[in-house]
């Protein structure tokens, strides 16, 4: 329905209510209107018929607050005085006779700036004839991927992605994980906010060190011996020098050693370097070294490695 329409119509009187009548009056007033003048209760009544749908348009209006609210404010401008923006001497078409070719010949306008924070200004006014400006679309959120060295992963870098036809620069953090996926806020599809970008970031595996937050880990071969009766031994660390770690005497295999602050350096700390001990075994033995290990095994064959499995598994 256009403004003309509304304001050739007078709604109020259509359903026979006062200009200040409550929801539940117009409602009213509708439905015994409606009764009356039913199709069905006069058919072939074009005038009743046309009456029927006027009164459907008139409460489909007033029964709407945001829709009698602009249609109050449109009749108030249409039937009022005259605001004239012309220049001097009347040479120039004023305001009014742009809303005159809006509303139709005739028609005399008033505009009031209102009261300070009063509202009903001309903003308003404006807002109600044309409709409310369509709320702003926030933009769509759009995905990536970036695959790192496991080096470069640890220590962080800056990487450029192509992402809808435009170059975008990204901070990752060390010590970022395989599989971590990073939010860059306002870099994704323009919009009124503008979307973000979701990065997920592929970790390349490295053949000796693997992660474990910002801990790195690492699995140390060691000799019989050397868990048996206790050793030093050089760790490659990921700067590409050594730490010296003591094994302790008796050291299982599977045994994690910790060493402080040879991790990743994050914004937060520095990790540690776990260290697992796995005890090597020999492919291929000398006849000595046979003859060794053979004498070890009869000097401890009283020792049962398996005592502690059987007596648990009987709980």
């Amino acid at each position: 329905m256009t403004g003309q329409d509304w304001l050739s119509k007078d709604f109020y009187a259509m359903l026979g209510v006062p200009k200040d009548a409550d929801a539940g009056t117009i409602k009213k007033a509708y439905r015994k209107k409606a009764r009356t003048l039913h199709p069905d209760k006069n058919p072939g009544d074009t005038r009743a018929e046309e009456q029927f749908k006027g009164i459907g348009e008139a409460y489909a209006v007033l029964s709407d607050d945001e829709q009698r609210r602009r249609y109050d404010e449109l009749r108030t401008l249409g039937g009022g005085a005259r605001f004239t923006a012309g220049g001097p001497g009347g040479g120039g078409a004023g305001f009014d006779d742009l809303l005159g070719g809006m509303f139709g010949p005739g028609s005399r306008v008033r505009f009031s700036a209102g009261a300070p924070g009063g509202g009903g200004g001309f903003d308003d006014l404006l807002g109600g004839l044309f409709g409310q400006r369509p709320p702003a679309r926030r933009g769509r959120d759009l995905t990536s991927s970036v695959s790192l060295p496991f080096r470069t992963a640890t220590t962080g870098s800056t990487v450029s992605l192509s992402v809808d036809g435009r170059t975008v620069n990204a901070r990752v953090p060390a010590g970022v994980r395989d599989g971590q996926k990073i939010r860059l806020r306002g870099k994704g599809q323009p919009g009124d906010p503008p979307g973000d970008l979701v990065i997920e970031v592929h970790v390349e595996p490295h053949p000796v060190f693997a992660t474990d937050g910002p801990n790195l880990r690492v699995t140390v071969p060691v000799s019989f011996a050397e868990a048996v009766l206790g050793a030093k031994v050089d760790v490659p660390t990921l700067d590409g020098s050594t730490v010296t770690v003591k094994v302790p005497p008796a050291t299982p295999s599977g045994r994690t050693l910790r060493v402080k602050g040879k991790g990743i350096a994050t914004s937060a700390r520095t990790g540690d370097l776990l260290v697992t001990v796995e005890v090597a075994v020999p492919h291929k033995l000398t006849g000595a070294a046979r003859d060794a290990v053979e004498a070890f095994a009869e000097a401890t064959s009283s020792d049962d490695p398996r005592a502690d499995l059987y007596s648990q598994a009987r709980q």
